[in-house]
Parts: structure tokens; C-alpha cells; sequence
């Protein structure tokens, strides 16, 4: 027969850690401090509560001692106003029986009537009680040497806590807390400083290298980064300088080879020849233009009206009998850009638009930011969610009518994104919510002058 724990079905509870690792380093040093903060002011109550009660008791015992001495050699009539000078915060004396209580002790009330046993020695004999009540409470009863009754009445209690320490408790907590926290950011500050220089990372756009000071693995590590960007770097270079090296051999006797098939007979293989080489061509100079995108800020930046700027565009397209039209108010603005860059991003928005879509409209506006945002929108079929980013890399094409059959080479989008980040922005399609399909590019611009 199985048998089902009581607690099957109850989910466990897991103590989730926060998610940053400075929170985390905070949480486990301000814990640990505070455990050894704890420990330590306990070890100082005790150490303060045991000599505190060693003092007490040892002035009990000296006290009582020559407290019952002077009553006991004073006349009867005159104890009662000596009981006053007598009497401490902590015990004091009374004449007669005192209160009736009971014989059980606590163990603190033993090391206290010891005490006064050894004070009082065997001459006068008591007998120690505790009377009920809600703190502790205890008579020593005994008789004087001419048979007076006299009760030592005690309420042993520990001197309350000075006013001044809770607030220092408080200072030094609030200390432990900006402590782990200063550890805490300067540990961490390298490894955001690496993090930042990652995301600044542009190896069209040589940057500051990241410096190289610190700690010695603080040090290592930034020498490492700067080292591997620089690899990269080259990498991409030589790259990009074999793309364009090979795109502008080919040019030559792709020339020589199309001249030939325009000398040859008129024919079906002929057309089909001339066709291929064209395709081709138009490979080759997508090539090296790509190439030459990878280096978008050699150009100069120059002043342009941009409203102007994009009018002159959509007019071109119109006079050639295509459907490109502006949308909304052109924002007024002097814009600092490299205008060919600008200009061979918006024609290749614009060509795939009227391509996919047969028709493009183009928008622009300043973003609250103060971000200039260029939108060019279609009514095409879109692309699917899970392949608006794949589309920027190189020679990528999709199924459907984003195919070779239609002139694409694969890289329009990747010239236009490399452009994008050589003019300090960025580029993406999304597809449209506005209407039943489409695809909007959009191009956002950081820097406007």
C-alpha cells in the first residue's frame, strides 16, 4: 500500500535570487555584514549582561551585609527612617514579614540568595521566596538579633539600555548598507564599462579603445576586448576588400563575354545568354556596392533641406511613371548627412516597395526623442515575422515573389542597413497593423547634425 506524505501537492517554495548580478553581490554582502554586525553586538550584550550581574551581585552581597549590620544595631523606633537612605533601584528593606510567597526559586534567584547567605553568614538565618506577579519578584525574610522581623525585598532587573544606542545601531547599519553598495558598483563598474563598449561596438566607425587601466584583471580583460575587436576588424576588412576585389575583376570579362553574344546570330539562346550576363552584372555590381557600404562614412557630410531632399526623390520616381507618393507634412529641417549614403538607402526601400508592393508611400517626421524618422510603406505581401531580421544579411532571398525571378539579388537590404549604421542609425521592417498587408522599412537617425 502506498502512503502519501502530508505535504504532496503543496508546491515548494524556491527563493529566487534577483536577476542582476550587482543586486545579488549587494543581497550576499550586506547579508554577511549584517550576520557579523548581529553576532557581534549579541556577544557584547552578553559579555555586558554577565559582568553586569556579577557587579550587582557583588554589590548586593557587600550591601546587604552592612545594611542589616546598621539595622540590626539601631533601636527599633528609629530603623524605619533609615529604610529610605537605604533603599537602591533594585531592592530595598522592609520591617516585618513582608509578603507571604512561595519557596520554588528561578535559577537566577538562587545565585542571588547564595549571595546573601554568604553576606549574612550563619548569624542571621533567612528564608528566600518569590511572590507571584508579572516580573520578578523576591523577599529574603529573616529576624535581627532582638527578634525583629526584616524582609530584603528585591526586583532583580538589568539597567535598561542607554537612549543613544538604538541610533547608533540604526548608523551603523545604514554604513553597512552604503558600504556593500560602493563595493558592490565598484566591482561592477568594469564589467558595465565592457558591456557599453560592446554595444558601441562599430567596426565601420573606429572608435576610442576601451582603456586598459584598473586591476590587473580589469586590465587583462580590456586589452583582451581591444585586441579581439581590432582582430575583427581586419577580419572584416579583408573581407569586404576580397568581395570588392573579385566583384570589379569580374566586370571585365563579363563585358567582354556580352559583347560577344550581342555579335552572335540572333537566336533563343542568344536572348537567354544575354540574360544570364545581365543577372549576373547586376550580381557583381551589387557586390561592390555592398562592399563599398561596409566604408559609408568616407563620404562627406553635407548640409541638406530635407523636405527638398525627399521631394526631388518622389518626383524622379513619378516622372518615371511610378507610384511613390509623400505622405503627411515633410518636417523643416537643415539636415548634416552624407546625402548618397540617404539617398541609396530610401531607393532601395523604395524599389523593393514598388517591386513587392506595386506601390510606395514615404513618410517622415521628428521623433520625440529628436530622432528623424523616415518610413517607406507597400501594400506587398509582407514577410513573416521570423524573417524581418534574416533578410539584412547578405545574398538572403525569400520563397515566393521575393525571389531571383523578380531581379533581386539579396542585397538591397544589407546595403541599406550597412549605410544605416555608417550614418549613425538604425534600420527595420515590421510588418503593417494599419491595413489588411504590407511592410513598412523604417529609418530612424540619432545624430542630425
Amino acid at each position: 500500500m502506498t502512503t502519501r506524505s502530508a505535504d504532496a501537492g503543496v508546491p515548494r517554495r524556491v527563493l529566487r535570487m534577483p536577476r542582476t548580478l550587482g543586486a545579488r553581490l549587494f543581497l550576499i554582502f550586506l547579508a554577511a555584514l549584517a550576520l557579523a554586525h548581529i553576532l557581534s553586538f549579541a556577544v557584547l550584550f552578553l559579555e555586558r549582561y554577565t559582568a553586569a550581574r556579577a557587579v550587582m551581585l557583588d554589590t548586593l552581597e557587600n550591601d546587604v551585609a552592612t545594611s542589616v549590620a546598621i539595622l540590626d544595631r539601631l533601636p527599633a523606633a528609629e530603623r524605619p527612617q533609615w529604610l529610605a537612605p537605604l533603599q537602591r533601584d533594585t531592592y530595598g528593606y522592609v520591617i516585618g514579614e513582608g509578603r507571604a510567597g512561595i519557596p520554588e526559586l528561578s535559577p537566577r534567584a538562587q545565585q542571588i540568595a547564595a549571595r546573601i547567605r554568604a553576606a549574612l553568614g550563619g548569624r542571621y538565618p533567612f528564608t528566600m521566596q518569590t511572590v507571584p506577579g508579572p516580573r520578578e519578584h523576591l523577599q529574603a525574610h529573616l529576624r535581627l538579633s532582638d527578634g525583629s522581623a526584616l524582609t530584603v525585598d528585591l526586583h532583580p532587573a538589568m539597567k535598561p539600555l542607554t537612549q543613544w544606542l538604538p541610533y547608533v545601531l540604526v548608523a551603523q547599519l545604514l554604513l553597512l548598507v552604503l558600504c556593500s553598495w560602493f563595493a558592490v558598483r565598484l566591482a561592477l563598474r568594469p564589467l558595465a564599462d565592457l558591456a557599453a563598449a560592446a554595444d558601441r561596438l562599430d567596426l565601420g566607425r573606429p572608435g576610442p579603445p576601451l582603456q586598459e587601466d584598473g586591476p590587473a584583471e580589469v586590465a587583462h580583460a580590456a586589452t583582451a576586448f581591444n585586441a579581439m575587436r581590432e582582430r575583427i576588424a581586419d577580419h572584416l576588412q579583408e573581407r569586404m576588400q576580397i568581395l570588392a576585389a573579385v566583384s570589379h575583376d569580374l566586370q571585365t570579362p563579363l563585358t567582354r563575354m556580352r559583347l560577344r553574344a550581342e555579335m552572335a546570330d540572333p537566336s533563343s539562346e542568344r536572348d537567354k545568354l544575354l540574360n544570364d550576363l545581365a543577372e549576373i552584372q547586376r550580381l557583381v555590381q551589387e557586390g561592390i556596392a555592398y562592399a563599398r557600404s561596409a566604408h559609408g562614412n568616407d563620404e562627406a557630410a553635407v548640409r541638406i533641406d530635407l523636405a527638398s531632399f525627399l521631394e526631388s526623390m518622389v518626383f524622379d520616381y513619378q516622372d518615371s511613371g511610378q507610384s511613390v507618393t509623400l505622405a503627411g507634412t515633410l518636417p523643416t529641417l537643415a539636415l548634416i548627412t552624407r546625402s548618397h549614403a540617404l539617398r541609396r538607402i530610401l531607393t532601395n526601400l523604395i524599389d523593393n516597395a514598388l517591386k513587392f508592393g506595386g506601390a510606395a508611400e514615404v513618410q517622415a517626421s521628428i521623433l520625440p526623442a529628436g530622432q528623424l524618422r523616415i518610413a517607406v510603406r507597400d501594400h506587398g505581401p509582407g514577410i513573416p515575422e521570423d524573417q524581418l531580421e534574416a533578410v539584412f544579411q547578405p545574398f538572403v532571398r525569400l520563397e515566393g515573389s521575393r525571389n531571383r525571378s523578380t531581379g533581386g539579388t539579396g542585397l538591397g537590404l544589407a546595403i541599406a542597413r550597412q549605410l544605416a549604421l555608417a550614418l549613425q542609425g538604425s534600420l527595420v521592417l515590421r510588418n503593417r497593423s494599419d491595413v489588411p498587408q504590407g511592410l513598412e522599412a523604417e529609418l530612424v537617425i540619432s545624430s542630425l547634425s
